[in-house]
């Protein structure tokens, strides 16, 4: 079924520990959500035998998630690139910021008036890019974007595997409404016998 709408933008802040896991904080809105374009890298190997392709691996390797957002405004571009504001209210980019790792939540609306949810675990982010343009005989709408890269989390599921990302339709087989209305009240844990 075909998305026609995009809305519910969240973040969490990560804190890793001295291991590595990754605990998140509570998720909180992040902007108005305009476009979200996520795409993914995979890793490949073909191993060929008697001349012809024998076994295939193909793996996540990373990813890359553009938002188009309505505003970022100061706190979120601080919080979100790793640069400074200054003792003036000033956001000061710095080639030695170090963006943290946050988590992305957002949820995108079906054709049938469900909606298919998303979290990806971790995300960093870079510099947002600006276009302006003057005005002319009419107006255009000039937003910010920001594209983050998308890694595996450290911490292994119980089926000791490392996910990138979870995602939900309401309404499917299995799927209990408590899932989705407490979707962005914490980032999505996901569960498996033995966890």
């Amino acid at each position: 079924m075909a998305n026609i709408g995009l809305d519910s933008l969240f973040y969490a802040p990560i804190t890793e520990g001295a291991d590595g896991t990754e605990t998140y904080g509570t998720p909180q809105k992040l902007a108005k959500a305009i476009s979200a374009e996520l795409s993914v890298e995979i890793a490949e190997a073909i191993l060929y035998a008697d001349d012809a392709a024998a076994e295939s691996v193909k793996s996540f390797k990373n990813g890359k998630l553009t938002l188009g957002v309505d505003d970022i405004g100061i706190d979120k571009a601080q919080l979100l690139t790793g640069a400074s504001v200054d003792d003036n209210g000033v956001l000061v980019s710095t080639s030695e910021d170090l963006p943290p790792y946050v988590a992305i939540g957002f949820r995108a609306q079906k054709s049938n008036g469900k909606y298919r949810y998303f979290w990806l675990f971790k995300v960093q982010f870079g510099i947002p890019s600006i276009s302006l343009q003057t005005k002319g005989d009419s107006i255009s709408f000039q937003t910010p974007s920001i594209e983050g890269t998308i890694v595996r989390r450290n911490k292994p599921l119980g089926n000791d595997k490392h996910p990138w990302k979870a995602e939900v339709t309401e309404g499917d087989a299995g799927v209990s409404d408590t899932t989705i209305t407490n979707w962005f009240k914490a980032v999505y844990e996901p569960a498996y016998a033995g966890d």
